[in-house]
């Protein structure tokens, strides 16, 4: 291990690297990488390249492509995810429309496409063309009618069911890794936790096609989570293209953080909001240079999604809406409700989802994925057909819901009642009384919000890539619609009233029920993930909405309040508790009075600390000690009398070393003597050749004494990454803290299963 003290050229890791081993300086799969030594690492590199860059043209040209590299990355992270979720876009469109028709002139247009390009259509039967026919029209010729309503919900249902198990197939057999949102173990691997494969090549192609399955099958979530774990894998895939990148696990940390502020970008078209996403919600490190960096990422990605157009409309989003009234200080009230309802909801949802996905891991359900998919998917379709709110696609719902009722719309939310002398002009109209296709849409509205609160919480968390941002955005947005109609009506109704007297004339427009909506979304998704900067800008972003930041703020503050108040963790956190993953979340305080005795290792009674002597172990005892034990290190004292320490030897460059020293340094054995001194001990004659590894031997350690409070101790872990710090009395070594007791104590104090914790 390599520490900050190794900037001055102490047990610096370079010289070591002259001739390096394979594998060197890199790190086991489930463990936690150090920071610090990171950090020291990088800086090296590049000091020798600035003196390099001094001697010749070549030298300096190479230390320019260095400097640059970073902007290279970011630049093709943004070119693939935004060309990748424009393709997801776009085949989700199609396939989600192919559930319930085909078009005849070409199969791969989606409905909406179909009608653009026939000459028969009219504006008032503008989703009817004569090219677009259901499968009900194309196999029996009927349109209308029981039987052909019968065949096209059969069909809903074997298009759903195909598709979500063509996708569970996908993720089980080639890339396990590509289930679930990816944004709990993004957060845990941007910590410094390594696993393996996650962001890999395989995961990402997997994770793309399956995506599209499962947001086609109808399934009750989104796309937008799982498009920041594609993000990553082309940020991981592109970083190890640069050595400067896949030799430095911190520095390709740097790359993943800008990856996720690109993955936000393209899924919301918000790439400000997807720089704070990364920013308040995934990134552990987050230097200046990598806030520039995840900029520029995520405008490159929005603007080639922008190119792409998957939506048709010219913008990012599919969301994107005009409001023509200014809120009134009075709606301020029915915005905090909402509020207080996202809030509850995120309550309600994050512990019933993480009691169904404890169940899954510790019951038989867990080994069946594959009937748990196909059984939710049949669920789904079977009770979500009959509604129209429900059978379409959730994105195009909340387009709905958030849309103003203008003269031209045709929603069943905007049938009002209208006044035939009115004369006002189209984007003013105003507040009306509701008609009955209003309160047939309330009563719909109502039942797809119940339908959509239960269901979701048995959905995230399965073997499939699952979102959860459009399914809380949905139960927000038909809440706050329910609520804006209500509103409406109460003003037209009792405008004499003196809530709405100074504001609400008779025949003015004064309430905006899409507004309701989109406040709304906003709560429910700040209940259950807790963001509030981020989500205030991506929802402004969006929708377009800039003059309603202060009620999306009021909304956004309220949910997190109220949501706290039942427990500070959002659902991403609780996903990587249940997990086991090793997270220090900078948000956690730790308050309790204990000290670092209190949890070092070895306490009292057990067995004493496994140590390596500076001069008198030979190659087979440190072989024997790396056999006998799973620690990642192991403490270098003077002599197992006097344990005064002398440095830190990792576990993996000891076993590189000997492996190493073996087959190419002569003479050494088994019974050589292994020393971390600068000079050789002394040895009787005719001794077998001494094995020198002082070049990995960290001789600057993190050390806390035995009275630190463990309050000084996690923070000193949390800002500064550490994988483990020594314990120790006058320079005599006592114990070794590890990121894993820290994690357990934590968990121990908040009374939680200390051994929940897996991982170090």
């Amino acid at each position: 291990m390599v520490n900050a003290g190794d900037m001055n050229g102490s047990g610096n890791l370079m010289d070591f690297l002259d001739e390096p081993f394979p594998d060197v300086g890199t790190y086991e799969d489930f463990h936690t990488i150090d920071w610090l030594r990171e950090k020291s690492r990088d800086t090296d590199r590049h000091r020798k390249i600035t003196s390099k860059s001094k001697e010749s043209i070549w030298e300096f040209i190479k230390s320019l492509l260095d400097a640059w590299s970073g902007w290279v990355v970011m630049l093709l992270i943004g070119l693939l995810a935004g060309t990748l979720a424009g393709v997801i876009d776009l085949a989700v469109d199609w396939m989600t429309d192919l559930k319930e028709g085909v078009c005849l002139s070409a199969f791969w247009y989606s409905h909406e496409q179909c009608c653009w390009t026939s000459n028969e259509t009219t504006f008032d039967d503008r989703d009817k063309c004569p090219q677009w026919q259901k499968w009900s029209e194309l196999l029996v010729s009927q349109s209308e009618g029981a039987s052909a309503y019968i065949l096209n919900y059969f069909l809903y249902i074997m298009w759903a069911l195909c598709f979500a198990f063509l996708a569970v197939s996908l993720v089980r057999v080639f890339a396990p890794y590509a289930c679930g949102s990816g944004i709990p173990e993004i957060k845990t691997i941007l910590s410094g936790f390594i696993i393996r494969g996650y962001l890999g090549k395989w995961t990402l192609l997997i994770k793309t096609v399956t995506l599209v399955l499962v947001v086609s099958s109808g399934l009750s979530l989104g796309k937008e989570g799982p498009l920041v774990h594609v993000a990553c894998c082309c940020g991981n895939f592109f970083s190890s293209l640069f050595s400067k990148y896949s030799k430095n696990e911190g520095k390709r940390r740097e790359v993943l953080s800008a990856a996720a502020a690109a993955g936000v970008s393209v899924a919301f078209g918000a790439p400000i909001g997807g720089v704070l996403f990364s920013l308040e919600e995934v990134s552990y490190y987050f230097p200046l240079k990598t806030l520039w960096r995840s900029f520029f990422a995520a405008l490159v990605a929005a603007f080639t999604l922008r190119s792409i157009n998957p939506f048709g409309n010219s913008r990012l989003v599919l969301f994107y809406v005009e409001y023509h009234t200014p809120w009134y200080m009075a709606e301020l009230f029915p915005f905090i409700l909402l509020g207080v309802f996202g809030g509850l909801w995120g309550t309600l949802f994050i512990q019933c989802n993480i009691a169904w996905c404890r169940r899954r891991k510790t019951t038989r359900l867990g080994k069946y994925p594959v009937l748990e998919v196909i059984v939710i998917t049949a669920i789904t379709a079977i009770i979500a057909y009959p509604n129209p709110y429900t059978r379409r696609s959730t994105s195009e719902l909340i387009s709905e819901l958030f849309n103003d009722c203008g003269a031209l719309e045709s929603s069943q939310l905007c049938d009002y009642i209208n006044d035939p002398n009115m004369t006002r002009p189209v984007d003013d109209i105003p507040d009306r009384p509701a008609g009955p296709g209003v309160y047939s849409a309330m009563w719909q509205l109502a039942l797809a919000l119940v339908f959509k609160i239960v269901i979701t919480i048995f959905t995230f968390g399965m073997k499939i890539p699952s979102g959860l941002f459009i399914p809380s955005m949905a139960v927000g947005a038909m809440a706050g619609r329910m609520v804006g109609i209500g509103v409406e009506q109460l003003a037209y109704h009792h405008h004499d009233w003196i809530i709405f007297r100074n504001w609400c004339r008779p025949g003015a427009d004064c309430v905006t029920p899409g507004l309701y909506a989109m406040v709304g979304a906003a709560a429910c998704l700040g209940g259950v993930t807790r963001m509030t900067v981020s989500l205030v800008v991506i929802m402004f972003e969006l929708t377009g909405g800039l003059e309603y930041i202060v009620p999306l703020m009021a909304a956004a503050v309220t949910s997190k309040w109220v949501a706290d108040a039942f427990g500070k963790e959002g659902i991403y956190e609780a996903h990587i508790h249940l997990n086991g993953y090793p997270f220090l979340d900078v948000k956690d305080e730790f308050t309790h009075r204990t000290l670092a005795t209190d949890v070092m290792r070895p306490r009292r009674g057990e067995a004493p600390l496994s140590v390596l002597t500076q001069d008198s172990m030979t190659v087979e005892d440190v072989e024997t000690l790396i056999k006998e034990t799973d620690y990642n290190g192991f403490p270098v004292v003077v002599s197992k009398d006097s344990e005064r320490l002398i440095g830190f030897a990792q576990r993996r460059e000891l076993i590189l070393a000997i492996k190493n020293a073996r087959q190419r340094q002569d003479g050494v054995v088994s019974n050589s003597i292994v020393y971390f001194t600068e000079d050789p001990p002394e040895l009787p004659p005719n001794s077998p050749h001494p094995l020198k590894l002082r070049r990995i031997l960290n001789l600057s350690p993190f050390t806390v004494t035995d009275h630190t409070p463990m309050e000084t101790v996690v923070d000193i872990f949390r800002k500064l990454g550490l994988r483990q710090c020594l314990v120790t009395r006058s320079g005599r070594l006592l114990g070794i803290i590890t990121k894993k007791d820290v994690l357990r104590h934590m968990a121990q104090m908040a009374n939680q299963d200390p051994e929940s914790i897996m991982f170090n």
